[in-house]
């Protein structure tokens, strides 16, 4: 059974929370920030791009984002995948690797980077889906 978002809306909103649950742990955040690794995810049935960076000396957090790729960075790493894997991976459902091979998850630049954070980033697994839970029911998988 396939879950879906209500709208692009409510897919950024969501996702917003997650980069905000990660960049506010207090080990995420600091070692997402130490990788430094930017990344431009496109999320392509919402028709979405997000650009993510480590915070940089005098910005707030630990990490930078925005929703356009009109950025002063360039991504080491470019996935896209649809709101529908992004959702199961953020709850643990989805195997990146496993992803890759059968392209739901296309990757391109340093994917090995990328890879590199899955196990910094496994806590909010665990975040995201209490939040699902309480804010988004409809979302669990």
């Amino acid at each position: 059974m396939s879950v879906e978002f209500r709208s692009s809306k409510e897919f950024r909103e969501v996702i917003d929370k997650v980069f905000g649950l990660m960049d506010a742990d207090p080990d995420m955040g600091p070692k997402l920030k130490a990788a430094d690794v930017p990344q431009r995810f496109e999320f392509t049935d919402v028709d979405l791009v997000v650009n993510i960076r480590a915070a940089e000396d005098g910005e707030d957090g630990n990490l930078h984002w925005e929703w356009t790729d009109d950025v002063d960075w360039d991504p080491k790493v470019r996935m896209a995948m649809s709101s529908e894997t992004a959702n199961r991976y953020f709850q643990g459902k989805e195997n990146v690797p496993v992803a890759l091979a059968r392209r739901r998850i296309k990757a391109g630049g340093d994917v090995k980077a990328a890879l590199s954070l899955i196990p910094v980033t496994k806590p909010v697994y665990k975040q995201f889906t209490a939040l699902v839970e309480a804010e988004y029911p409809h979302l669990k998988v």
